[in-house]
Parts: C-alpha cells; structure tokens; sequence
C-alpha cells in the first residue's frame, strides 16, 4: 500500500464512531465475562465486536483520529511527495449590532 491509497477507517460522523465503539468494545469484553453465566457460547460475541470495530481495536482507534480530524486536515500528494495542510475554515463575521455568524464558504 503507498501513501496515496486512500484506506480509511472513519465513519460520518463521531457519534457513529462512538457507538460503533460501545457496540464492539462491549461484544469482545462481554464474550470473555459472559463465559461463567451462559458457557463457550458467549465467545459468539467475539466476531460481532471485531466486526463493529472494523477488524480490530487498533483499526477503530486509528478511526476515530480520522473522523476527528475529517474536515480539518487535507493531504495531497504530488509526483509521489504527500503534504497535511489545515482545510479553510469558515470566518466568523462580525455584523454591526455586535452578533456573529459564520460564512458559508465556497
């Protein structure tokens, strides 16, 4: 894989990173404390939560940077040299009674 493949382990929207990590971080812990109540058949459990954090807890953590910083930093590569530069950001204005709004860029 080089550094121009786009491999991404985000999600839409933090929320949705979050549950995805509730959801899987609670599969894996509760097929291992599930063990004594309901036996061997607890370890079903397992593939859910590694599916939910997309194959393992590394992949869901290295998600979770990507979908914070989604929107705020952008990487292009040219003749195989990448560069990170912060994205525009909207500019809040300032009206003349003193209130502020963000502009909507293009």
């Amino acid at each position: 894989m080089t550094m121009t493949d786009e491999r991404t382990f985000a999600s839409s929207s933090l929320p949705r990173h979050l549950m995805r990590g509730a959801v899987g971080f609670g599969a894996l812990i509760g097929s291992v404390l599930l063990i004594p109540v309901a036996g061997l058949g607890s370890l079903l459990l397992a593939p859910v939560g590694l599916l939910a954090l997309r194959g393992c807890p590394a992949c869901w953590a290295i998600g979770l940077i990507q979908t914070i910083s989604m929107g705020r930093l952008r990487r292009s590569c040219v003749d195989g040299r990448c560069e990170l530069t912060t994205a525009d950001r909207p500019r809040a204005h300032q009206h003349e009674d003193g209130r502020h709004s963000e502009s909507v860029g293009a």
